[in-house]
């Protein structure tokens, strides 16, 4: 399924999978449908957001042009057993940032890569440990970025603490490879450090908790 010359579809409305997207292929075209979301409650981690990928992936079904790869993707946090979305308001955000405060949960984001003849399906999976935050930390934590667009309630890429860089080394190897060595440093959405540093530390892909696990997509789109 490798890219070639064939056109990039992302079939995404989030401006940080399109960013990390238009780092690995030069053209993208954002195309959305309104797609449920909703899922079988007996679906659990993993599942839902592979689920929901193909869910999305479905509702561009017979639409695709023999040049066209459709990316659709969806990233869920998991905590306690209970899947994470994203809040409907401020009371919300902070319910969630209160359960996520001081402990770890996961962070999967499921992926589809789909053309006319073919589809494939795959996940990828992080670790992730908050600081124990006070009410009016995470307060104003919500009120600088206002993350209700965001699963769980909050974005890496806006409370990592100064001088973290959470790459794994196999994505730090990957940027290099593919001349982009300065990409995590361009994805961050604060210039010096966080307002609010509510990341204690990752384990496994960081662009995975930013919603595209750009290594993994990579080996996806070459097999």
């Amino acid at each position: 399924m490798s890219a070639g010359v064939r056109k990039i579809v992302l079939g995404s409305g989030s401006p940080r999978r399109k960013q990390l997207l238009m780092e690995l292929f030069p053209e993208v075209e954002v195309r959305l449908k309104d797609v449920n979301e909703n899922f079988q409650i007996d679906l659990l981690a993993a599942e839902i957001p592979l689920f929901l990928s193909e869910q999305k992936a479905n509702a561009y079904s017979g639409e695709l042009k023999g040049n066209e790869i459709l990316i659709t993707a969806d990233t869920i946090v998991w905590f306690d057993n209970h899947v994470l979305n994203k809040p409907i308001d401020r009371d919300e955000a902070l319910v969630m940032l209160q359960k996520l405060s001081g402990n770890t949960h996961k962070v999967y984001t499921g992926v589809c890569i789909s053309t006319p003849e073919t589809r494939k399906l795959f996940y990828a999976e992080s670790e992730v440990e908050f600081i124990k935050a006070g009410e009016k930390e995470l307060l104003e934590y919500i009120d600088s970025y206002k993350p209700f667009d965001k699963a769980g309630s909050y974005g890496a890429q806006e409370c990592l603490p100064a001088g973290m860089n959470p790459l794994s080394e196999e994505e730090k190897t990957f940027l290099i490879i593919i001349g982009k060595p300065d990409l995590f440093e361009r994805s961050l959405a604060v210039k010096d450090h966080a307002r609010v540093p509510l990341i204690r530390s990752i384990k496994g892909s960081y662009f995975n908790v930013m919603g595209l696990p750009v290594v993994e997509l990579w080996e996806g789109m070459k097999s």
